[in-house]
């Protein structure tokens, strides 16, 4: 058996050991939640999740040998090479979590990367199968957010091989059976990495979440740049996008708000505004119709300060 192996790449075995993994931890959620009667799963919602993931995956290795070419130009000019193997993949480790961090929050925060990343945020469910809900376009793009690994002396085929490994960690925190931690050492967890409640924060369209918990595998960016936000306990969490989705058809759900993108592009406005649509956060308008998570935010903070001005005074 090992002998075989030696013919797979890396990369290609995290894959085969990572599949009856998959399928084991999601049958058993399955089985779980339907004796229990907790509908974490819908059928329609499950095939959606495999469909995009397909959509990705197709793209993604389609793509691959264009984005491999310019990773493996760049790390031609890299500014060092980091000789001992354990620090090079502990550094690679930490290096591609950041990278993954800084391209989650530019997916939040800039529209024309949210159109491509909002697939991931659309279902109402969560379940680990949603981890595979992916954001169908990224892949053609993702790899420039690789070049600064390149650059500082990371292999492309090592680059790749963490991010599979990073993605598995990604997909598992996918769940509702694994709480919030409250005592320790558990407790100490929830400073360090990402956890399933982290994660479902992520996930939620409650405007006291939106944009918070960006990282994959370790909390300490969201901590470090002031983007994380603790699953409150009084707070139950709703799933999904803020305005919900009438038409939850595959092709509606990829290609959504790429069509409210162009009709807004398509306003009697001057071309700045139109890139500002472009590239301001999602929910960002001229004129104040629409607002962003930001925005959101400070009109509920304005209300709950009202409400309790108001209760005060009685």
């Amino acid at each position: 058996m090992f002998e075989s192996l030696k013919n797979y790449t890396i990369e290609q075995l995290v894959i085969i050991f990572s599949t009856p993994l998959y399928t084991f931890l999601i049958l058993g959620e399955i089985v779980l939640s339907s004796i229990q009667d907790r509908r974490f799963y819908t059928f329609k919602d499950t095939v959606t999740n495999i469909y995009l993931m397909l959509l990705n995956g197709g793209i993604d290795l389609l793509s691959r040998g264009v984005t491999w070419v310019i990773l493996a130009w760049f790390f031609q000019y890299r500014f060092f090479e980091i000789q001992n193997p354990i620090l090079y993949w502990f550094l690679l480790f930490i290096a591609e979590d950041f990278v993954f961090y800084i391209l989650h929050v530019v997916d939040h925060h800039s529209r024309f990367f949210w159109a491509a990343h909002v697939t991931h945020h659309s279902s109402e469910q969560f379940n680990l199968t949603v981890g595979f809900r992916s954001s169908v376009f990224q892949p053609l793009y993702r790899f420039i957010y690789f070049i600064p690994l390149s650059l500082m002396g990371f292999k492309v085929a090592d680059i790749a091989v963490m991010y599979s490994i990073t993605q598995i960690y990604g997909i598992l925190v996918h769940t509702s059976y694994v709480p919030k931690f409250r005592k320790m050492p558990l407790k100490l967890l929830e400073y360090v990495i990402v956890t399933p409640s982290q994660h479902r924060v992520h996930h939620a369209s409650n405007i006291e979440y939106l944009d918070k918990n960006m990282g994959m595998c370790l909390t300490i960016w969201d901590r470090m740049f002031g983007t994380f936000q603790e699953e409150i306990d009084d707070l139950p969490i709703k799933y999904g996008l803020v305005s919900p989705l009438e038409n939850r058809n595959a092709v509606n759900i990829v290609f959504h708000e790429w069509v409210k993108l162009v009709a807004d592009l398509k306003k009697p406005v001057s071309l700045f505004t139109k890139i500002k649509y472009m590239f301001m956060p999602p929910g960002w308008s001229h004129d104040g119709s629409t607002k962003t998570s930001k925005g959101l935010r400070e009109d509920l903070k304005r209300e709950k300060e009202a409400i309790e001005t108001l209760t005060e005074s009685v």
